[in-house]
């Protein structure tokens, strides 16, 4: 069985959307300023059906992190942004269209229950309405030895992490202020403290890579 691990991007100040995310602007407003890393890699053009792209060690971590995850966990706001029944979400088919860029099981952690959906390139969604640890134990069950990796969003993390369930966090750290949005560890943790090992750190003028082990 692989780790359940947390990837990220995320500002120096600590925020991972801008303000008033939502259908108009998945990200917040601004938010795309946190990604701008990624866009020109090979590995993520790739992934979204594109040619060409740089290479590297910001690419290299990409495809390290795509290799390695065998199934993905996401909240219903990273999926379509909505909330409530799905009839009356106005994105129920999600932001990706008929060809989603995970290629592998994502599990959905959501009120309302719902049929899988089967999408091109080896995506399906599944929708867990019975909390997180259900949805890991689908989601690791789908994954085999590879990882299962967190998707989003950050409440979805904070979630596992409180749980003492979250083995691993990968953040990029991208040389941005944001000054508003949503900030990756608002609430407090209920148990006190978080004990983290700091096991790679990549820099590239682009983005800071920082991964953390969770020292239980």
């Amino acid at each position: 069985m692989g780790k359940l691990r947390f990837e990220i991007t995320m500002s120096v100040d600590g925020f991972t959307t801008g303000p008033d995310p939502g259908f108009e602007h998945p990200l917040g407003i601004g938010g795309d300023r946190l990604h701008e890393w990624l866009f020109g890699l090979r590995g993520f053009r790739e992934r979204h059906g594109d040619t060409g792209g740089e290479t590297g060690p910001d690419n290299d971590l990409l495809e390290e992190s795509f290799n390695a995850t065998g199934a993905i966990i996401m909240g219903r706001r990273m999926f379509s942004g909505g909330e409530g029944p799905w009839e009356d979400d106005p994105n129920a088919d999600a932001w990706w269209g008929d060809d989603p860029p995970f290629g592998v099981p994502v599990f959905v952690l959501t009120h309302h229950p719902r049929e899988t959906v089967t999408k091109r390139g080896g995506s399906t969604f599944t929708f867990v309405t019975d909390g997180i640890e259900a949805a890991l134990e689908q989601a690791q069950a789908a994954a085999g030895d590879k990882d299962v990796g967190i998707g989003g969003g950050a409440s979805v993390a904070q979630q596992y992490l409180k749980a003492g369930l979250l083995d691993e966090m990968l953040l990029h750290v991208a040389p941005v202020l944001m000054g508003v949005g949503v900030r990756l560890f608002e609430n407090h943790l209920d148990d006190g403290q978080v004990e983290l090992e700091c096991t790679q750190v990549i820099q590239s003028p682009a983005v800071n890579h920082l991964r953390y082990r969770i020292v239980r």
